[in-house]
């Protein structure tokens, strides 16, 4: 008998530790899930703040294939070549895809 209430009270003892240990883990969790929160909010804002930037990047490369792809569509034209309008098409395409994607994109983030 006096086994038993030994193995009780050793039991009680060790899931008490476990218990208290669970405790110290929850409330370990709850101070790195606040840390968390600020440091998300952190990069949301710096990420939002490259937004822009990116946007008038894509703008740029649209201007630059665009101006490129005037040169080329010219010089097929000028050479007298009958694929210039499947080409003019397609560069002119991507142009418009680049100026819809950052468009889209900035009133998607709300930016």
């Amino acid at each position: 008998m006096k086994k038993m209430q030994n193995r009780t009270k050793a039991y009680s003892k060790h899931l008490a530790k476990e218990l208290l240990t669970v405790s110290l883990m929850i409330i370990g969790l709850s101070v790195f899930a606040q840390d968390g929160n600020a440091g998300i909010t952190e990069a949301t804002g710096k990420i939002r703040g490259y937004f822009e930037s990116g946007t008038n990047l894509m703008y740029a490369i649209g201007a630059v294939v665009g101006l490129v792809g005037a040169i080329k569509v010219y010089q097929k034209w000028n050479s007298g070549d009958h694929d210039t309008g499947k080409v003019a098409s397609a560069w002119f395409g991507s142009c418009v895809f680049l100026v819809i994607v950052a468009t889209v994109l900035q009133s998607f983030f709300g930016i």
